[in-house]
């Protein structure tokens, strides 16, 4: 692991401005940094970088954080390879914790098996366009495949020659150990020999998303040869075919981007695709669609597209991922090329207008593609159609979200002209008869489809208006102890006292205080707790922290953070600067400046929930009159409960006016 020092070190080096200003292009404003989102399309700036904070928020997606989860989201990093990153990028030498001998070995090992596989490509890439055998063999097959010089570069694409043990033989010379390329899988030991893996093929070396090479794909070239066409690495401690995409690394800023993924079958789909201008593409390499390979783009698109060629084989291919992807609760469309045709040859007829031109108009929904597909076969026959309704409802009960399965059992009754109660009902059979506990765990929590739910409409508005209000009062509450956590301030305490005639009033007393410690002892007194999940672990950490340290530094804090806390916290900070960013002032609009008085802004939130709470209060209380017929305890609490309200307004009412 890398040591606390080492990241400690990275954060306090790292600036926020610069470590974005190697993928961004920032224009100052102001004491900030704006700039146009990476993460969608547009042409007003929406993207907002603080040097003084250390954070930075993207106003179109809701993204934010620091340098660290900048790279996390835009790099799609891990945590530790950000830091590593941004290490290199300061020069700044990486100390790992004290690791056990098996640990170390273990790591040794894995770096071992992982610089064995760059030299390998280095070596393939080299050799292709070096030697002999592989302008004649190697380069000339890409180049009569379509594939540009800056292509076949991009790529690193290679070749091996045609001999017993070109790569090893050199691989040991250059001092190689031959229980690596062994382990690797590139070279086979049999007793004394050792020869290539790969020999006589063109080789695709297979990247992490990080840009680490895991392992290579490799074509034979003379179809003389009994021997597999294509030739994968076997599996190892650093390659799990299953858990890798073919081009990964060089799709994942244009599927985050373009919000979609295109999923092929081959190399050379994938290749050529790029060449043409569609980027947002990656390929199972010939392997079955798996789990793993869905939830790598899950990380970066809830969408998939995926390509297939045109005949039955490849429309059956289609079928058999559908149901995987919906599994993982992503939107899943099915695009079919004319006869003859795949994404290799299609996109060597046709420019990147075309190709996009075409996918937008025949990329049909999975529902509508199952259809169509299984429709042609059951024509004519009562049995078969059956069959085929149930096969699309077996597709529908694999989506978690309940409404779009509502959605999609619609759309299956009008396309195959069946009732939408037989639909649900054959649903639920299905749903009844999966034993497996994580579709049980994702269907749990979710509503039934509108047949079987009784909620009153009438109640439905005032259910979203308390969730707001609440949120509203809770956000307001985290902005006020990140802003002003550590400023003392005088506040006037509401302490309930009953006069001369027997009714309530408040009386105020001043005193000075923290702002976290005035907002930490009011809840506590009151016995509040906040309602919304993330606000209520912010809350603790932020608390706790201020109790620690009296020089509280949001940015040193938030790099403790998750991503999602993170996000959320540049989200509340930089609130303000993005009416800034697009200059309302100029259109006469004009943003409070809630530091102008500190103590007003707090005593306002925590006013406002106080006041809140009591709202409910006397609300419950008067559902319960209705269900007792002694009510004369509880019609004395609620005007005991209105009359706080009522003083608490009108002081709320002062603090507003002041």
């Amino acid at each position: 692991m890398i040591s606390k020092e080492t990241i400690d070190k990275v954060f306090e080096t790292a600036r926020v401005e610069e470590v974005i200003g190697d993928f961004v292009v920032l224009k100052k404003s102001g004491s900030n940094f704006k700039g146009l989102s990476p993460f969608s399309d547009e042409r007003t700036p929406s993207f907002m970088v603080s040097p003084v904070k250390q954070i930075w928020k993207d106003f179109s997606t809701g993204k934010g954080g620091s340098a660290v989860s900048f790279l996390m989201e835009h790099e799609h990093f891990s945590y530790p390879e950000a830091i590593k990153y941004l290490a290199k990028k300061y020069n700044i030498e990486i100390e790992e914790t004290e690791r056990t001998d098996e640990q170390k070995e273990a790591a040794n090992e894995r770096e071992s098996m992982y610089l064995v596989s760059e030299y390998a490509r280095d070596y393939f890439h080299k050799t292709m366009l070096n030697s002999e055998q592989g302008k004649a063999i190697g380069l000339s097959y890409f180049k009569e495949r379509g594939f540009t010089a800056a292509t076949i570069e991009k790529f690193e694409l290679g070749y091996n020659p045609d001999q017993w043990d070109a790569f090893t033989s050199e691989a040991i010379r250059q001092g190689y150990k031959l229980d690596y390329l062994e382990k690797t899988g590139l070279s086979i030991v049999k007793e004394e020999k050792q020869f290539d893996r790969f020999k006589g093929r063109v080789m695709f070396p297979i990247h992490s998303m990080s840009g680490r090479v895991l392992g290579f794909g490799g074509r034979i070239l003379d179809s003389s040869k009994k021997a597999a066409k294509y030739l994968n690495s076997p599996e190892s401690d650093i390659y799990h075919k299953s858990k890798v995409l073919y081009g990964i690394y060089y799709a994942k800023q244009s599927i985050a981007k373009e919000d979609n993924c295109y999923l092929v079958e081959g190399y050379t789909d994938v290749i050529q695709m790029v060449q043409s201008g569609i980027e947002n593409v990656v390929s199972s390499s010939g392997t079955a669609l798996t789990p793993e390979q869905i939830r790598l783009v899950n990380r970066l698109t809830k969408n998939i597209t995926v390509l297939f060629d045109g005949d039955a084989a490849g429309q059956r291919a289609a079928l058999r991922g559908i149901d995987l992807i919906l599994e993982q609760g992503m939107n899943v469309k099915v695009c079919s090329f004319p006869e003859g045709e795949d994404p290799d040859s299609f996109s060597r007829k046709h420019s990147k207008e075309e190709i996009v031109a075409f996918f937008d108009e025949n990329a049909k929904d999975f529902i509508q593609y199952k259809a169509n597909l299984l429709v042609k076969e059951a024509a004519g026959d009562p049995i078969k159609k059956a069959d085929t309704v149930r096969d699309m409802v077996e597709s529908i009960s694999k989506i978690p979200d309940a409404i779009k399965q509502e959605i999609y059992v619609q759309e299956c009754a009008r396309i195959m002209e069946v009732s939408e109660t037989v639909l649900y009902n054959t649903l639920a059979q299905i749903l009844k008869k999966d034993k497996k506990e994580t579709v049980k765990q994702d269907r749990g929590n979710q509503s039934p489809p509108p047949e079987y739910m009784s909620v009153v409409p009438d109640e439905m508005p005032n259910a979203v208006e308390k969730v707001n209000v609440l949120y509203e009062l809770e956000r307001k509450l985290i902005e006020s102890l990140l802003l002003y956590g550590q400023v003392e301030e005088d506040f006037e305490d509401l302490v309930l006292k009953e006069n001369e005639d027997g009714s309530l009033e408040l009386e105020p007393i001043i005193h000075k205080a923290r702002v976290f410690e005035k907002i930490y002892l009011d809840l506590q007194d009151d016995e509040v707790e906040f309602t919304n999940d993330l606000f209520k672990v912010l809350y603790g950490k932020i608390v706790a922290q201020m109790h620690l340290d009296n020089n509280f530094q949001v940015q040193n804090f938030i790099n403790e953070l998750a991503p999602e806390e993170a996000s959320e916290i540049s989200n509340i900070i930089l609130n303000d600067e993005k009416y800034e960013l697009h200059r309302w002032d100029t259109r006469e609009v004009y943003v409070r400046k809630k530091d102008t008085s500190v103590g007003q802004f707090v005593t306002e939130t925590v006013l406002s929930l106080r006041k809140y709470l009591i709202t409910e209060k006397i609300k419950e209380l008067m559902n319960q009159t209705k269900d007792s017929t002694d009510n004369k305890e509880i019609i004395k609490d609620i005007l005991d409960y209105q009359s706080l309200n009522t003083l608490l307004g009108n002081k709320l009412g002062r603090v507003l006016s002041v």
